[in-house]
């Protein structure tokens, strides 16, 4: 911690003038034409960026993987972004798997999110017969299909369902050890979480890149209930700053804005140099967020 503000202030000064992390950013796939009409739109906004990659969630159900399929392989038919398509275990045999990461291999697409999945009805998983169980097994054989670049997910604040926090880790080293490329972290608000969550891994033979997945605050309530569901813990620091301001939009992307520039601006100054935004499908504050940062698209 800072007594002396001073040096703090130096560092922020020396931070401004350096040079701006590399980002990547997550979409989900559109459910109706108009928001089709509007994810291409964000696309077209975030694009100048030149992001590193850009992801798209994937769903359990066929319709779903269409969309998925769809979206990325526009992406990259269409724009000179680098697609990243989610695949996960539910669901799906390893047949229909393999037959999948082909088509995506056929199409272009090199870069796999390898994610076991949840439920969709929203019990317990259960492994689909003649599937993977975990995603360290849908990494292995995607390694099998092609030479893909494989991002796979981790839990600074411990999957859900995992039996521990050292289960969980020794979870993520199998991912890595399977063949993964970096992690991709769940969203987390206090930066000492993500810190000391990359200590543990380092400690435990970890040595991938591991990405901080960052979630600008646009609905509180609807956080919060992400948060649930995700094992992921909201400050009470956080639910203050967003206090009154459920009728004042303006107001609260602009709070939203500042705490997660400043969230990623902490973590450069601990040499983190990468970061992953959950758009929500939304460019405008993602893109604000990436000019305070000095990410800015070319003149």
């Amino acid at each position: 911690m800072h007594t002396n503000p001073l040096p703090l202030m130096q560092e922020l000064r020396e931070l401004y003038g350096a040079t701006p992390p590399s980002v990547s950013f997550e979409f989900f796939p559109p459910k109706t034409v108009q928001a089709e009409e509007k994810l291409w739109d964000v696309v077209g906004t975030l694009a100048p960026l030149k992001p590193r990659f850009v992801s798209v969630t994937y769903g359990a159900g066929g319709s779903t993987r269409e969309r998925t399929h769809a979206t990325v392989t526009r992406i990259k038919r269409e724009t000179d972004l680098t697609p990243a398509a989610h695949l996960t275990c539910v669901n799906a045999t390893k047949e229909e798997i393999r037959e999948i990461a082909q088509t995506y291999w056929d199409a272009g697409v090199r870069h796999i999110v390898a994610l076991r999945g949840d439920a969709p009805d929203g019990g317990a998983y259960q492994t689909t017969p003649g599937g993977y169980a975990y995603a360290d097994g849908l990494v292995k054989g995607l390694r099998e299909v092609a030479d893909f670049d494989i991002s796979v997910a981790a839990y600074p604040e411990t999957h859900p369902t995992a039996l521990s926090a050292d289960a969980d880790l020794d979870h993520l080293k199998r991912k890595m050890d399977a063949g993964a490329s970096r992690a991709i972290t769940q969203f987390f608000f206090d930066v000492d979480v993500y810190l000391r969550f990359l200590e543990r891994a380092r400690k435990a033979g970890i040595e991938a890149e591991i990405v901080p997945g960052i979630l600008p605050v646009t609905n509180l309530a609807q956080v919060q209930k992400f948060s649930a569901m995700a094992g992921a813990s909201v400050p009470q620091w956080l639910i203050k700053l967003f206090e009154g301001l459920d009728e004042k939009p303006e107001l609260r992307n602009l709070v939203a804005a500042t705490v997660a520039a400043e969230q990623c601006r902490m973590l450069m100054l601990s040499g983190i140099n990468h970061f992953h935004f959950y758009t929500l499908n939304r460019a405008e504050l993602t893109q604000a967020i990436c000019h305070i940062l000095g990410l800015r698209a070319p003149s």
